[in-house]
Formats: structure tokens, C-alpha cells, sequence
């Protein structure tokens, strides 16, 4: 704020109020307040004191300040903690799902050497889709035709076999959903073995077997 001058008429004391609500409509503490309050009534003219109305006003303004403030406080002090309970109790609720099988985003299958597979195909609209299993060298070992499938999450298997029925190594393989030349995202089964909380930007996770973590938001079927 400006320095008061110390002598004129009656427009200094309508300027200085003025001034002192134009500068309490941007963001003040209550301790610039005070100071401001104290430099106006030092600098006021003493044949033309601040009318008492305003004096009164300029009061009401600050305790306004003061209750606005608190209560800006108290609620951000409530929506922390209501977003820290909301968070114990997401992951508390996810805790049931431990030994549960989750289907989940993937393009990747984990292949333990003996244990049939399960899989999705995230259908956009209706079509024949078509999937394939590719080894680590980018060579397709198996060809799965899914037919024509409707809009929404179509299910297949893999039993570990090649396209000649051999069982193949054990090991992580790449899955490729295709509709003509239209790729689809693909979706893994897996069982959940932990839960945890990964901060705001996560938020609550799962631990997938053969995925790793997972954010909750990002499952699509509970098997």
C-alpha cells in the first residue's frame, strides 16, 4: 500500500478506506491487515479522522478475514483426513481380494510350463478377432482365432501349446489382439498376492502374479 499522506481534507480518509478495501480483496494475512489498519490511523489527518462507520466496517472486514481463513483451514484439515480414511478403507476393502484371480491390463503372459492360461481382448465394437502368442524373438508360436465377438471383454485360453500341439518353455511370451488391421488391447488373468497404497498419483495398487503391481482403477473383471 501507498504512504498515507498526513494532511488534506476529507478525500484522504475516503482514498486511504478505499485503498484499504481494494487491498483486503486480494490475499492477505491477518497481520498485514493489522499493519495496514495501524499505518491509516498514524497517518490520518487529526482535524479529519476516520469517520467511526468505517472505522467499524473496516473491523467487520477483518474479523470477516480472520473467520474465512480459520474456516479455510478447517476444511482443508478435514478433507485431509477424510481422504487419508477413505484411502485406509480402500485398501483394507482390497484385501479381499488376496488369492482372488483379477483380470487385468496386459500384453504379456507368464507360462509356468504346465498351467493353462487366461486371457481378454478388449472388443471396441463387434468383429472376429484373432490372437496371437509370440516368443521372446518376435516368432508367433500360437495362432488363437476367437471368431466374432460383440463389444466388450471377450475371454480365450492358451494351454502352453504351439500351433503343432507341442508344450512350449516356460517363460514370459507377448500376446497381439487384432481385428483385420486394427490392433485391440489385451488383458491377462492373474492372482492377487499383496495390496498396497502408492501415494495420490497411484492411489491403491494390487500385487498380480505373472503382472506385478496393478492400480485398482485398472481391473476389469474379478474371476
Amino acid at each position: 500500500m501507498s504512504t498515507i499522506p498526513s494532511t488534506s481534507a476529507t478525500t484522504t480518509s475516503t482514498t486511504s478506506t478505499s485503498s484499504v478495501n481494494s487491498a483486503l480483496s486480494s490475499t492477505m494475512t491477518q497481520a498485514d491487515f493489522l499493519k495496514l489498519m495501524t499505518a491509516q490511523l498514524q497517518a490520518q489527518d487529526p482535524t479529519n479522522p476516520v469517520d467511526n462507520s468505517q472505522f467499524v466496517s473496516q473491523m467487520a472486514q477483518f474479523s470477516q478475514l480472520s473467520a474465512t481463513q480459520q474456516l479455510d483451514t478447517d476444511l482443508q484439515s478435514l478433507s485431509s483426513s477424510v481422504t487419508s480414511a477413505m484411502q485406509t478403507s480402500q485398501v483394507l476393502n482390497s484385501s479381499n481380494l488376496v488369492d482372488r484371480q483379477v483380470m487385468v491390463p496386459s500384453s504379456t503372459m507368464s507360462f509356468d510350463g504346465s498351467t493353462s492360461m487366461l486371457g481378454a481382448v478388449n472388443v471396441t465394437t463387434a468383429t472376429t478377432v484373432n490372437v496371437q502368442v509370440l516368443d521372446s524373438n518376435g516368432n508367433v508360436v500360437r495362432t488363437i482365432p476367437m471368431g466374432a465377438q460383440s463389444a466388450g471383454l471377450a475371454q480365450f485360453s492358451w494351454d502352453g501349446k504351439d500351433d503343432s500341439g507341442n508344450t512350449v518353455a516356460a517363460g514370459n511370451y507377448t500376446l497381439s489382439a487384432t481385428s483385420g488391421n486394427t490392433s485391440l488391447d489385451t488383458y491377462v488373468a492373474g492372482t492377487v498376492t499383496g495390496v498396497g497404497y502408492g501415494g495420490s498419483s497411484l492411489g491403491t495398487y494390487l500385487q498380480v502374479s505373472g503382472v506385478g503391481g496393478v492400480s485398482l482403477s485398472q481391473v476389469a473383471q474379478i474371476l
